[in-house]
This record gives C-alpha cells, structure tokens and sequence, in this order.
C-alpha cells in the first residue's frame, strides 16, 4: 500500500497515535496455544469465544476526524484499498456459564486459512493438516483461562492446550497501519478492534533468520533494534492509549457482560453463531434488553478548571431537551455553530483526549517558528510572563488533582453525585498514567444516552469517587469507535430507509 494510500485509509478511522513502538513484559500479555490436525481447534474454539470462527471478521467502524468536504473526497477514491481485517488475527471474549466475562482476547490463526474459500474449505477439512490459534491474553486473566480451557478439553477433544508465553513474546507498533511485508520469524496484523491500538507483532523462539531470539529480553532487543530508526520506542503507551480510547479488557471487565463493555462495539461479538458457553444471556441482552449501563472514558477536573468548549456544546444540548435530538430540530442556535446537531456527549479520539489533558496541565509544547536569517532552522515563539505563570498555575492544579486521583480511583470505587448522593458509576480501572482520564461503568441515563426524565449531563456538575471527601468534577465522552446510540435501548443506533 502506497503512502498516498495509507494516508487516506487513516482519514477513515481518525487520528493515529504518534509513532513508537514496545514490548509487552509477559505480566502485561501471554501467549496461550490450541493445536491439533483438521477441524478440531477450530471446532473446539467455536464453543467457547462469542466471535465466529467460521466466518471473516468484520472491519472495524470507519470514523472521519476531517471536514464533510474531505470526508466526500476519501469515499470517492475507489482505488484506495482498505486496511486488511482478516481471520489472521480477530478479537474475542471468553465467558462462563452464567453469560459474565471471564477475560477478551485476540486470536492468532497459524497457519492462515480464509474459511470462506474453497482452498480453506478444503485444508481446514484436511486430518492432517496442522492448525494453531495462539491466544494474545492479558496478563491478569491469563492463568484464569488457562484453567478455563483446560476445563472444556474432553477426553475427545483432540488439540493441546499450552502456556507458551517463553517461547513467544508480544509487540506493538504506532502510527501505522500497514501490517504487510512482515520478516521472517515474525507475524503482524493491525489489531481488529480499532486501528488506533496499533499494529499486533507477534515474535517466536523459533526462526529461519540468524538473531538471538531464544528469550524474551532476546526478541525484546532484536525487535528494538529493527524499529527505533523509525518507531522510537514507547514503552507503557498501550496502557495510556487504550485508556484514553475507551478500551477496557483483562481483570477490568471480569465479571461484567459482553455489551456493558462495548464489545459489540469492537468486533468481539457475533450473533449469528450457533451456541457457546454463556450465550443465553448476551444474545437476550441484545435481542430484548435494554443496557443501562456502559464502559466509557470520563476525565476527572478540578471544579474550578474552566470547561472545554465540547462539554459546554453537550450540555446546551442536553439542556435543551434531548427528545429534539432525532428530528433535526435547530434550537439554541446551535446547529448554525457547529453545521449539524453534535452528539449528546463528544466524540473523541484518543490523540484528541491525551491534547486535551496536555490542555488541562499546562504541558502543551511551544510552538516553533522559521528564523528570519535561515528558514532552515526554527525557534520557539516566546510567550509573556502572564503566560507562563498561568501554566505554571495549571500544572501545581494538575499535580494536585493526580495526586488526589492516584488514592481515590481505584477500581471498585463508586462515583456519587453531590447533587442527589446518587451512585452514578464505578471506577473499572486506574487513571491512564500521567493523566486524569479512567474508565468507568456509567449509567447511560445520567450521561444523557438513555431516555429519562431527569438523567442528563450536566457541565457544573460535582462528584465525589469512593471514600474521598473531595470535590471533582467529570466530563464523559464517547470514544471514536463508539455508533451513535440508540436512547431508547442503548444499543446501536439502526438508521430504518
């Protein structure tokens, strides 16, 4: 795929985090393996993920960050060829008999077989030909579903099930999406939930090329070595990244259903498979329920920070009655502002989260300029002592709030609105690190996603977060990957001709 090309295929998921790249340390993501002849892993999985492993997964929602005007230039360029989403690589949960989530995954099929040809047909249909899912878990869940898969392994069952986490070590690439002509010893594919989490790198002990990949701090410093002269390394930004865009997985969604944490939303769910463990509950979760309540991103300020412009939109939009959302209607002069009726809650990409908290600390880089003398070579624009005081201000306000942060936000903790004491959520995971932004259960009515008579999103509002006594406030957001939501069901919203 040409530059030009990949250029254009980015527009169609928004802005890509900047270049890097890192190594999972194995208490971050293990490698679990089924393997067997024929059809047997395949029939073996089948019963156990919420995917379908008899069909290509779906690409990811296309999202645009750019004007209307760009949007229809991209959609024009029929040559543009869309990222590669394939059975290669695909994204999964695993859940127990009750229908909870036990850990997500992301499933490596070796070798790969497209199961829609009739070339794959035929090799997956072969007895002896070998087949192997590698299971990308994370740490924390990683012994859970070991002891899971051992559990569904009849005596009939014909695979192996093994931990090899030593002879396989996990990396990940940012700030592209082109996942082809991968080296020997390698496997690569963008990853299928969203192409923001970047490009999945597998590495393996076993190898063709002469390198050192016997252990991991081996396959650690070859795959260092091969990258940083165009991906300098970014060692923790997984973490940050994923956080930021909304992505919960691991111990973090233990316990919870397949819709309450959005993955539907990020391809981990088929509905149209025939059954498997824990199927009753998010196929009637989908079918007749209505979902209360959703993993979201919210960013925790301090009540006296001034409120960025697309919470202040939000709330003039929650305020002038939700119920004209879906007619169009052109009230408070707000569509004339923004060309069309914004979304109950912004929509924000992981790149524009982690500009705003930069925003929010008085962190934000200078901006350069040419030198009159020499165009070559730039200088960084001078700002006035008021300025600089300001931001100084901003980063004690931020170091404060972490801090106060760093000891509330623990998972568990309950999120109560000063209004009313009403619980309106629970932290789900730490903040993303050097940031104030976690991941919580909310209650869709309260952010103004759900039809209610009183629930709505409001800017002043104030919060307290577990067993704190101080004041904070949050400002929820949808992430990028996120449809428009239905506010009747909490669902995707599905546009009828």
């Amino acid at each position: 795929m040409s530059q030009s090309n990949l250029a254009s295929a980015a527009m169609r998921y928004g802005k890509l985090w900047g270049k890097g790249h890192e190594t999972f340390p194995k208490s971050l993501r293990r490698i679990l393996s089924v393997k067997g002849k024929g059809d047997n892993p395949t029939k073996y999985l089948q019963g156990l993920v919420t995917c379908d492993l008899r069909s290509e997964p779906t690409a990811p929602r296309s999202q645009h960050e750019t004007s209307e005007e760009c949007n229809k230039e991209i959609e024009a360029e029929s040559d543009i060829p869309s990222i590669k989403f394939t059975s290669k690589m695909r994204s999964t949960c695993f859940l127990d008999q009750k229908g909870r989530i036990l850990t997500d995954a992301l499933l490596w099929k070796i070798p790969f077989v497209d199961p829609t040809s009739d070339e794959g047909v035929a090799s997956l249909t072969n007895e002896d030909e070998e087949l192997e899912y590698l299971i990308d878990v994370p740490g924390d869940s990683a012994d859970l579903l070991l002891d899971h898969l051992k559990k569904y392994k009849l005596r009939r069952t014909k695979v192996n099930i093994n931990d090899v986490s030593e002879d396989m070590s996990v990396h990940c690439v940012y700030g592209t999406l082109n996942a082809e002509g991968t080296p020997p010893g390698y496997l690569a594919a963008i990853d299928p939930r969203h192409p923001f989490l970047g490009m999945r790198v597998l590495s393996s002990s076993v190898t063709p090329v002469p390198v050192p990949m016997a252990t991991h701090e081996d396959r650690q410093a070859t795959f260092s070595h091969m990258m940083s002269n165009i991906f300098p390394k970014a060692n923790g930004s997984y973490n940050v990244i994923r956080k930021l865009g909304g992505v919960a997985e691991g111990s973090e969604i233990k316990g919870k259903t397949a819709l309450e944490t959005n993955q539907e939303f990020l391809n981990s769910v088929s509905f149209n498979k025939g059954c498997y463990i824990g199927q009753e509950l998010t196929a009637r979760s989908q079918h007749l329920g209505t979902i209360r309540k959703r993993v979201m991103p919210i960013m925790i300020v301090d009540t006296n920070m001034e409120i960025p412009r697309p919470w202040i939109v939000a709330h003039k939009i929650q305020d002038a009655g939700l119920q004209n959302l879906d007619k169009d209607n052109e009230f408070m002069g707000i569509v004339e502002i923004e060309g069309e009726v914004p979304p109950a809650l912004p929509k924000i990409s992981a790149p524009a989260a982690g500009g705003i908290m930069a925003m929010f600390s008085g962190n934000l880089s200078l901006p350069t300029v040419p030198k009159q003398e020499d165009n070559s070579t730039n200088e960084q624009v001078e700002i006035s002592p008021e300025e600089t005081k300001r931001m100084e201000q901003l980063q004690k306000v931020s170091e404060a709030l972490m801090s106060d942060l760093e000891a509330a936000a623990v998972p568990g903790a309950k999120i109560i609105d000063k209004k009313d004491g009403k619980t309106i959520g629970q932290i789900i995971s730490s903040p993303a690190p050097g940031t104030s932004i976690v991941l919580a259960q909310m209650r869709l009515d309260d952010m103004g996603l759900l039809e209610s008579d009183k629930g709505k999103f409001s800017m002043t509002n104030k919060i307290q977060i577990g067993d704190s006594v101080k004041e904070f406030r949050y400002l929820p957001y949808m992430p990028i990957w996120w449809p428009d939501i239905d506010r009747k069901s909490g669902k995707e919203k599905i546009d009828h001709p």
